[in-house]
Formats: structure tokens, C-alpha cells, sequence
């Protein structure tokens, strides 16, 4: 059986559902709901796709039996190589069309339109860590520019050498998550540190981590489960900073979390900074343990962003990128360091998906 004919069910309740959200997205009342408007008509337009997308498969199915059909009719040796090439033609359509109807049909993630918080902490290397720390915000920074995204740093401990033992930082606009789950994980770094007079190379790592930022609606905190405490700013930030009492330290009793935040100057700014990031590790937490136990159950996990294993390497010596997962490498590092790192999450949204497809064919 064909995939157009095999998922007929599917689309059927798809069509029902794309009626009912004609009348959702044009209903005044839903429109005066901008968050809930805007989530009807993003999931309008996916079953739209998904149904033009099966439309043509149908209709260049029925094509290809009409051309096979003529084709076993005819005598004319001219008119059969013309409906040969037609049918090939119309197999390769077929494939292809089918191809994307399968990765339509890929359950969308709820969190690939939500903001993130991304974490960048210095490891093994010592000041080589800290300023490749520095390099990889630098590269995300761009690669926000590039896409419109708008930064916000909420806490950073720079070193005196320029770079960054920790940088946390939102990145809010469209798609943000989509696209910056998959730098979670170590990177590695191999280069000649300026210091170095023999010219050795040093291998140093620093660590990722991308949260979807959580609101209030996704995870409800307990205040009596929280102790806070304020106390004098350190480092850069002026007299005001480090004479008041401006930083906080939220703990989460029950896990255990710590979150300070000290680099603005308002005790109540800092405080609010603090419960985003705090309240964005619990939500990341949950989503683990969660994963955890469906890897238990089906003995597989698909795209988890595992932050304890190496995931990329930068090999400045040679210019050159290798992302581990997929065994991609890219000999241009110095135009993925400006931010141009499309070609690196594009090979790994296709793995993920050809992962998921695999998943779903075997049950």
C-alpha cells in the first residue's frame, strides 16, 4: 500500500481538525487572544502543508497508473520511450513527495517555538577553556544577529584575560529552541594557546547547556521551597554594585539547585534573572527524568542533547569542525566561529528526524 493511501485515516481527522481552525483563526474573540491566536495559526498552517503535500502524492499516483496503463497499450516505439521516461519521472516525484509527507507527519516538538537559557561553562583547560568560553558565546551571539534573535546576559564571571569562566545568557524570537538544542554538550577545543612559545597544541573543553525558558504556566514553584539570600555584589559593576546588597542566591530545596544572579544593580531585577534561570533548570530537569524513563521503555532515546558526552571538536590548526553524533566534518571554522552554523543544525535536525521516522517504521 502506498504512504498516501496508508495514512488516509490520518488525513481525514487532519481535514476535520483544519475546518475547525479556519473558524478558530478568524473568530474575533480568539484573535483578541494573541498568544492562542497565533498557536492556531501556526498549527493551521503545518496541517495545511501536511494536506497540500498529500494531495500531490495522491494526484501523481493516479498519474503514474494512467501513464503505466497507456503504456501497456501502446505499439508506438516513440510514444512508449516517452511514457517510459514519464513514469520514471513520476516514480522519482513519488518518492520524493513521500519523503516529506513522513517528516510532516513527525510529531512537532511543544518546545521548538519557546525562548531559551543558554549556559556556557569553562572545563578542562584553565584559561584556554575560559577564552574559547568567550569564543562560543561570541559565535551564538552572531549567529543571533544573523537570525534576528535578540540576547540578554544574565550573569557572566569573566577572567582577566578576556575570556569566560560562565556566561548565562536568553535568547529570545522565532524558532530559538528549534534550532539551539543541539549545541548541547561538551566541545572541544584544539589550538595553539598564545602563551605557548613551542607551538604545542592544547586541547581544552567547555560546556553547553540550552534550556527552554519556562513560564509560570509550565511549572508551578513552591515558594516555601525556595530559600533566598541577598548579598554584596562582586567584580565589575561599579560602587553601587559592590556597596549594596544587589546579589541573589536562590536554592531549590528539594533538588538541591543554586542560582545567583548579581550583574544588575536592582536587588529585584537580579531576583527575577535568577527565578528564569531557575525555574528553566527544574523544567529541563523533568524533561530528562522523563526522557529517561521512555529510554527505559523502548530501549531507545532520540535526541537528547546528553551534555555529559563530547559532541563537537574545533580544530583551529587545520579549520576544522566535526560534529561527533553524525560524523560530520566541515572545513571551515573560522565562518561557523562568525555564527554561521546553519549547515551543522541542519545535518543534525535530518539525523534526529531519519532517527524519529526509523523509531515510528518499527513501532
Amino acid at each position: 500500500m502506498s504512504l498516501a493511501r496508508d495514512v488516509a485515516d490520518k488525513i481525514e481527522e487532519m481535514r476535520a481538525r483544519y475546518h475547525e481552525l479556519n473558524a478558530l483563526v478568524s473568530d474575533p474573540k480568539i484573535i483578541a487572544r494573541q498568544d492562542a491566536w497565533r498557536g492556531y495559526l501556526k498549527e493551521h498552517a503545518r496541517i495545511e502543508s501536511i494536506l497540500e503535500v498529500h494531495g500531490d502524492l495522491i494526484a501523481t499516483e493516479e498519474d503514474l497508473d494512467e501513464a503505466r496503463a497507456l503504456l501497456e497499450e501502446t505499439t508506438e516505439e516513440d510514444e512508449s520511450r516517452w511514457l517510459e521516461a514519464e513514469v520514471k519521472e513520476m516514480q522519482g516525484r513519488i518518492e520524493a513527495l513521500e519523503d516529506r509527507l513522513r517528516r510532516l507527519l513527525i510529531p512537532p516538538d511543544a518546545r521548538d517555538d519557546k525562548n531559551v537559557i543558554v549556559e556556557i561553562r569553562s572545563g578542562a583547560g584553565g584559561d584556554e577553556a575560559s577564552l574559547f568560553a568567550a569564543d562560543l558565546f561570541r559565535m551564538y551571539a552572531r549567529h543571533a544577529e544573523l537570525r534576528g534573535w535578540k540576547i540578554e546576559i544574565l550573569s557572566q564571571s569573566p577572567t582577566d584575560l578576556g575570556g569566560l569562566r560562565e556566561v548565562i545568557f536568553s535568547v529570545s524570537g522565532d524558532g530559538v529552541f528549534q534550532d539551539l538544542k543541539y549545541e548541547s554538550g561538551v566541545h572541544r577545543v584544539q589550538r595553539v594557546p598564545d602563551t605557548e612559545s613551542g607551538g604545542r597544541i592544547h586541547t581544552s573543553t567547555v560546556t553547553v547547556a540550552v534550556l527552554p525558558e519556562a513560564e509560570e504556566v509550565d511549572l508551578e514553584i513552591d515558594p516555601s521551597d525556595l530559600q533566598i539570600d541577598t548579598y554584596t555584589a562582586s567584580g565589575p559593576g561599579g560602587q553601587h554594585v559592590n556597596k549594596t546588597e544587589s546579589a541573589v542566591r536562590i536554592t531549590h530545596l528539594p533538588t538541591g539547585l543554586v542560582v545567583t544572579c548579581q550583574d544588575e544593580k536592582s536587588q529585584h531585577r537580579n531576583r527575577a534573572q535568577a527565578m528564569k534561570v531557575l525555574r528553566s533548570r527544574l523544567l529541563d530537569m523533568m524533561e530528562r527524568e522523563r526522557q529517561e524513563e521512555l529510554s527505559r521503555e523502548r530501549k531507545s532515546q532520540v535526541g537528547t542533547g546528553d551534555r555529559s558526552e563530547r559532541i563537537r571538536t574545533y580544530n583551529f590548526p587545520q579549520n576544522r569542525v566535526t560534529d561527533h553524533r553524525i560524523g560530520l566534518t566541515l572545513h571551515r571554522l573560522d565562518g561557523i566561529l562568525e555564527g554561521d552554523i546553519e549547515e551543522l543544525i541542519d545535518a543534525l535536525r535530518s539525523s534526529e528526524e531519519a532517527e524519529i521516522l526509523e523509531s515510528m517504521a518499527t513501532g
